[in-house]
Formats: C-alpha cells, structure tokens, sequence
C-alpha cells in the first residue's frame, strides 16, 4: 500500500498521487539522490501477483531505459519493495494528449502534425533500438506545458502485450492495428498506424472506429474502410488527409514502411500542404489492368529472358495454355476450346486432347503483322538518319555541326544548349523537399540525392545542384542534389554563439536556432524540431535584399538559452523601405515565470528585434506604462529577471529539510508593435 510521505527504495519519497491508469498508480515524488522530482509508476495489484507480467514488464523497461531521447519519457529506474512493484520516470509538468484533445474538441491540422512528427520521431528512436510500442494512443503521449511532446509507457505495453491483457483493461482498441487485433504478429508499422489513428482523433476530435463492445471495434479495425477525416473536416489538406489514409492501411506493406518515412511527408505537408504527394496503394487498382510503363517492360523483359537450356526444359503447350488462361488448375490440363483465326500459331489436335504447332509453312496473321511492322520501322529510322544528317550538313536550314551538337555530357547528365530543354531552377538554400517539389513535380526532372557532408548548413538543406542552376536538360533527365547531412552545422553554430550557450544544457532548456535566412516553411520546421513553438510571423521591410522574402529577424536571438515549448516570434523581409512602429505598453508582472510572487524585485528590460533598447528599469510595482514611437522593428522581447527562494519539503522520517535556497529566473515574453501611419 503506497502511503504519501513513505520512500520507495531508500531514495524516493512520495508526495502526491498524480493520476491513475487500468493498470498503475502514478505519483509525483522526490528522488533525494539526484534531488530531482520525479513520477513513480506503481502496478496495481492484480498486475503486481502476476510472476509472469512482472518478469517481462521488469526486463523490458529495464532496456527501455536506455532510451534517451527528447520525444520519450524516460525511464530512470524499476524495482519492487514489499511486493510493490514500480518504474520511476522523468516527470512531465502537463496532461496527456487525450485530455488535451477533449479541452479543444479538436486541434488545428498544423498543431495536429508538429505533434505526430513530435510522436514519430520519438518511435523513430525506439525503433531504431528494436524497441516497439505496440499501445500508441493519446492517453500515452504527453504534452508539458512548454508545448513538448512525449511518448510514455513503453515498457507497460509490451509487457501487457505478452501476456495477452484483455484490450478493455489496456483501453486500447480503438487504436489497435488489424493485425494486433487479429492476435498477430505486430512490428513498427503497427505502432505507425496507431499513430495514424491518433492523427485522425487529433484532426476530427473522433475516433474512426465505434462500438458496443471491444470486439465489435477490432472487428471494423480488421474489416472496414477507414473513412477519410476530410468528411468530419472540410479544413484538413489533401496530403495529411492522404497521410493518415497511409498510416491506416489493412495491410502493413502498403503503410510507411517506418517513421522516418512518416515524418518526411509530415514536414512536407507544413510547406506544401495542399499538394497531392503522398503516394496511396489502391487495393482495386493494385490488381487492375493497366499500360506498363517503358521501364517496367524492359524490366520484364530481362526477366523473361531464358537460356537455350531452360526453355528446352520448358513444355511449350503448356506455357502457351498457361498463357492464354487455357488452363483447368484443378485437372492440370489444358481447356478445350474453339479457337479462331488468331490463335494461328498453334492448332487443336482432337486425338491427344492439347494443341499443336501447325505443320504448314503458311504464314500466320502474326508473322504478316511483324513483317509489317518492321518494314514501317525501318522506314522510320532511316527518315530520321537522313534528317539528322541532313540538319548537319546546313541542307535544312539549320546551323553548321558546331552549333547543332547541342548535347553535352556534364557530370554524367545530358544537358542541352540554346533554347532547347528545360532550364534548371537554382534550389540552393532550400530544403530537399522544396527541390523535389521543384525539380520533379514542377519541372519534371529526376532528383538524384546526394548528401553532403563537408558543408556547415543545416541538415537536409540543399548546397550544390549538378547540372547547375541556369543550364538547360531534358525533361526527365537526372538533375544530382547535394543535401548537407548537418554533421558540422552544429560545431559551425557553436563557434559563433557565446559562450552563454554553452549554459543552455540543464535540463528543460533548448538552445534557439538560426532562423536568419529561412523561408518561413523552414523556419517552422526548425523551431518544432528543436521543440520550441513558431509563433506570429509579421511581414517587413529589410534592406539586405538578399533577405527578401526570408526570415529576417527573430524574437530571441539565436543562442540563447530558453525553456522548451518558448513561443518564438519572426519578421518575414518585403524588401527595402522606411516603416516605423510604436508601442503603447502596459507590461504585467512575470507571473508565468517560476516561484514568481507579487512584490519581489524585478530587472525589465524591453529590447526590440533589431537591438534598440526601448526600456531598461527595475521595479516591484506591476503593470508598467509607457508610450513608444518611431520604432524601426516590428517586433521585440521582454526580459524579466528576478531573484527567488525555492520551496522547503521536509522528510517525515528524518526530518531533513530541502529546498529554500535562493534562485535567479528568467522569463522572456514576445512582443509585437503597431505600424504607424
């Protein structure tokens, strides 16, 4: 019996219980070793006199802890103490993503997909470590109050998983996977379409699937067409609508085949999210007739190329019934069967009940057509070598052979001169998925990836074409992008940041990136993946023209140590011009920021995005006032500091008391400034 105030393990005093599950108690406790707080999963006790579950649920969150990664909860430690059985955890200062959805019925389609690339990476990493989840639903993803998603409960579901728990105790089946609830073999592209359903809730504020009962729920998971959540939200966007589609495929080959597949359309879909390029699997088309390609055939025809020695082992009635669907599988015998004038190859011989290759030398309808065609073939080519040489010779009109040689080999690509071709667009500086989006589904160009891994940019950015920008090709031709791997955008940030970034390592805290120079699609991006929130984006006038139309200004300054989920705020450059702004301030206490209360001594300081300081004062008086014009930045930030005292907790049993020391806090908050007429 867990009581509050008694220590689990000589180290983890328990203060409050925090929440409970079908399977565990969760409490908020104090690990005085680290002096940390903490939360402490307890199995309930059903769970705990199962030897069997507990062995496997030990062991697997035993390697579950060695997952260190900012999408997962991380597990810090396990054990049992007088037949309590427990995991303790990083505790997350938020609510689950379930409850979260219920407060807002239903989330914005770009809120909905930073979080699923948030849970994706998260099982990129478990994935990677051959550790699958196999229980994705919102009730086991977090989300803290800085705005940071993670992935709970890891150990508990494959454990739970292993010992056949019924899904109305795990709470599951609603985001099952058909081959989960088909008692199958499950794997990642499980977990994918569980996440998958969680998107669909996200987006509609619903799940697909409903039921009186469990069963009747697995039943539609494993029989029923998913329907699309573009009917219950007529604002998602035809590549996350497509995206969910995929996750939720019956079949597992025709889902993404892992999440880093997932999380490459999900990042696509914020820059371009009303383009079709997410690629579906039809399960009527997969099996209809349709032309083949020029590829697929050559393809088909290497394979079908055999050896003297194979088609001698080969019977030739039976391949050619075989062929023509003349075949009883059943009686494994040829069909009989009228044939008409195009079955001219091979004749029906009644006495041996088969065909037979016709005995005659007459020549068949076939051998006419070929002969026909061939003779128009020959026609063909030799026209086109006398054009050809014609055009070299100046006998058309056309230029002498220096001039008419207007294909050269670069690079092993084929590019052409003149006005002929497709000129290839400079992609430099944007993402590889902004020049797939160019060079392929714009231009028509294959794009042949090549990472780069020399180049300070950021990872994924593209530093180099081959052809170059400016030359011609032909529509198809492969144009080579070489992507930097952003191996050295990290040592390369570090030798220009100060040395106050070095600082930004203790836990809760991220380091802002350069958004300086990205398109806002970028931008966004960049600041979800460093787990930081892209808030307004204003547009205004720069005048560094190479600026134009890019992120040319940012809240916090890049490098600088702030909490996680902090809202970071842009200015997009329109070019050049003289615009100014003003400011009618009445700043409130920082009564966000941490063991903050009224009448403490605060240092505020309001700086605009372009480094003019407006206001620099120290105060205990709330709100302040002021009057500001003539600003020649959109945006600014205000800095509170403060000096503290941390709350005192005392050990009942031993009466040491912690905690009481005097602390220094910072808060920033984001501002935006009016433009004068």
């Amino acid at each position: 019996m867990i009581k509050i105030g008694m220590v689990i393990g000589d180290r983890y005093e328990v203060l409050e219980k925090i929440g409970t599950g079908g399977m565990s108690d969760v409490y908020k406790a104090k690990d005085h070793k680290l002096n940390r707080l903490v939360a402490v999963k307890v199995l309930k006790q059903e769970f705990s006199e199962n030897e069997n579950f507990v062995s496997k649920f030990r062991v697997e969150a035993q390697s579950t802890a060695g997952l260190m990664h900012p999408n997962i909860v991380n597990v810090y430690d396990v054990g049992d103490e007088d037949g309590i059985n427990y995991i303790v955890m990083e505790l997350v200062d938020g609510i689950t993503l379930k409850k979260y959805i219920e407060k807002k019925v239903r989330l914005s389609v770009k809120e909905a997909v930073s979080i699923a690339i948030q849970v994706a990476m998260g099982l990129e990493a478990a994935h990677n470590n051959n550790i699958i989840h196999r229980d994705i639903k919102p009730q086991n993803i977090m989300i803290s109050k800085e705005g940071k998603v993670k992935v709970t409960d890891f150990g508990i579901a494959k454990a739970a998983t292993s010992n056949t728990i019924t899904s109305n105790v795990m709470g599951s089946v609603h985001y099952t996977s058909p081959e989960q609830a088909r008692g199958g073999y499950s794997d990642a592209k499980s977990d994918i379409y569980s996440l998958g359903i969680t998107l669909f809730e996200m987006l509609t504020g619903r799940v697909p699937f409903n039921g009186d009962t469990t069963v009747a729920i697995a039943i539609k998971h494993i029989q029923e067409e998913l329907p699309s959540p573009a009917e219950f939200n007529d604002e998602i966007p035809i590549s996350v609508e497509k995206i969910v589609l995929k996750c939720c495929q019956k079949s597992p080959d025709r889902r993404y085949q892992n999440a880093a597949e997932l999380i490459s359309d999900l990042k696509r879909s914020l820059i371009t999210p009303d383009k079709d390029f997410v690629s579906l699997v039809d399960p009527d088309e997969e099996g209809a007739t349709r032309v083949a390609s020029e590829e697929e055939m050559e393809s088909v025809r290497d394979s079908d190329r055999l050896s003297d020695t194979e088609q001698m082992r080969l019977n030739p009635d039976a391949v050619k019934d075989r062929e023509r669907g003349d075949y009883d599988r059943e009686k494994k015998k040829p069909v009989r069967r009228e044939y008409d004038d195009e079955d001219d190859l091979y004749e029906y011989d009644n006495n041996r009940d088969r065909r037979r290759p016709r005995q005659n030398n007459t020549p068949s309808r076939i051998e006419k057509m070929t002969i026909i065609m061939a003779i128009v073939s020959a026609v063909l080519v030799g026209f086109i070598v006398i054009l050809l040489l014609g055009r070299s010779m100046g006998l058309f009109g056309g230029s002498d052979s220096s001039e008419t040689s207007s294909s050269v080999l670069s690079s092993n690509e084929i590019t052409v001169t003149g006005d002929e071709g497709i000129q290839i667009p400079d992609v430099t500086g944007k993402t590889y998925a902004e020049a797939v989006s160019i060079l392929h589904d714009d231009k028509g160009f294959k794009v042949v990836k090549a990472e780069d891994t020399a180049n300070t940019a950021a990872k994924d950015i593209v530093v180099a074409i081959s052809p170059k920008a400016g030359e011609r090709a032909a529509s198809g031709a492969s144009i080579t992008v070489y992507v930097s791997n952003g191996s050295n955008a990290a040592s390369s940030a570090a030798t220009t940041a100060t040395t106050q970034v070095e600082t930004a390592k203790s836990d809760g805290q991220v380091t802002v990136p350069n958004l300086i120079g990205l398109s806002s699609e970028d931008a966004v991006i960049t600041l979800v993946e460093a787990g930081l929130t892209a808030g307004s984006i204003v547009e205004t006038s720069h005048e560094d023209t190479n600026l134009t139309g890019l992120i040319c200004a940012q809240s916090i300054a890049f490098g600088t140590p702030v909490s996680e989920g902090t809202i970071i705020n842009m200015e997009l450059s329109t070019g050049p011009a003289s615009v100014t702004y003003s400011y009618n301030a009445s700043i409130d206490a920082p009564s966000e920021g941490e063991n903050y209360t009224a009448g403490l001594s605060v240092k505020v300081t309001l700086v605009t995005s372009d480094g003019t300081t407006l206001l620099s004062t120290t105060t205990t008086d709330f709100p302040l006032q002021g009057t500001y014009k003539g600003i020649t930045a959109p945006t600014g930030t205000i800095t509170f500091v403060y000096t503290a005292t941390t709350p005192t907790t005392t050990n009942p049993e031993t009466g040491e008391t912690t905690g009481g020391e005097s602390r220094e806090y910072t808060v920033t908050r984001a501002v935006t400034f009016t433009q004068e007429n």
